[in-house]
């Protein structure tokens, strides 16, 4: 089986890597992550620096908050960049640029090293369940060899196109999801003015036209108050950033979203930034 390097242990990382452990991937992290014990007891291999990862591995796996943190792990001191080789294989699933994006599989180019771009939607429980959709931007060959890989992570998985067209929809997705929130949150905020009882509008809703995944479980989070965070609401607001510049650079009005993109820039002002993004709801409350 492919030898796995896995970067970003995180929320979402760390259950991703441990599919992959189940799934009998021989996997390769860093020491100096948090999870790297818990990984390491689950049968992980630790590494100091990504160059020396890169080296030991076949495929490299990237799950990062934002476009800076990648290009440092893969361009700094000891980076993946050095410890690429012909016949190697990146996959970066964090959510970043498209233009970063764009210019990773342009480097790695040189090097002859194929890449995909395949970022993830589904949050903590997607991860956590093995039932994430993954969006793909790449070649076909690369995505037919990074397939059971993905299926060791994901449920629907599909490869949309050339390189970065997998940040372009996950993009799109944060958009849909973003406003999503937003309705569903100022929806209940009306209703709780109103005296309504949200429990059982909730209950009626997710049975009509207005049903939704965010209705069921955000919308449960609201009720419930409960803003642990599955998806922080400062990492939305990057995503969001990412879509509104992304669309001025295409010349197409995005309105929707630079008006949740404001909102999301509340919650992070007020200290709200480390919660989940159902925490908008917040901002209405009175």
């Amino acid at each position: 089986m492919e030898r796995v390097g896995f970067i970003g242990l995180g929320i979402m990382g760390k259950p991703m890597a441990h599919h992959l452990i189940k799934a009998g991937y021989p996997l390769t992290v860093l020491s100096s992550s948090k999870a790297a014990d818990e990984l390491s007891l689950a049968g992980a291999t630790l590494v100091q620096h990504p160059k020396e990862l890169t080296a030991s591995s076949d495929v490299i796996i990237t799950m990062l908050p934002d476009s800076p943190e990648v290009e440092e792990i893969m361009f700094g001191a000891n980076g993946v960049f050095e410890g690429m080789t012909e016949g190697k294989l990146f996959i970066d699933m964090s959510t970043i640029s498209p233009g970063s994006s764009t210019m990773i599989f342009q480097r790695l180019a040189e090097k002859n090293v194929e890449a995909l771009d395949a970022p993830v939607s589904g949050g903590q429980v997607g991860a956590e369940s093995a039932s994430l959709s993954i969006m793909v931007g790449g070649n076909t060959a690369a995505f037919s060899r990074a397939l059971p890989l993905f299926q060791a992570m994901g449920k629907n998985i599909v490869l949309i196109g050339a390189a970065g067209s997998g940040q372009i929809t996950k993009a799109c997705n944060q958009m849909i999801v973003g406003m999503t929130i937003q309705a569903v949150a100022e929806a209940f905020a009306l209703a709780k003015e109103a005296g309504v009882d949200l429990e059982k509008m909730r209950e009626v809703l997710l049975g009509g036209f207005a049903q939704s995944k965010i209705l069921d479980l955000h919308g449960k989070r609201m009720l419930e108050g409960n803003f642990k965070p599955g998806f922080k609401v400062r990492l939305h607001k990057k995503d969001l950033d990412i879509a509104t510049k992304t669309a001025q650079d295409l010349g197409v009005v995005v309105k929707g979203t630079e008006q949740v993109a404001e909102q999301m820039a509340k919650a992070v002002a007020v200290g709200n930034g480390e919660l989940d993004h159902s925490s908008l709801f917040l901002l209405l409350e009175k």
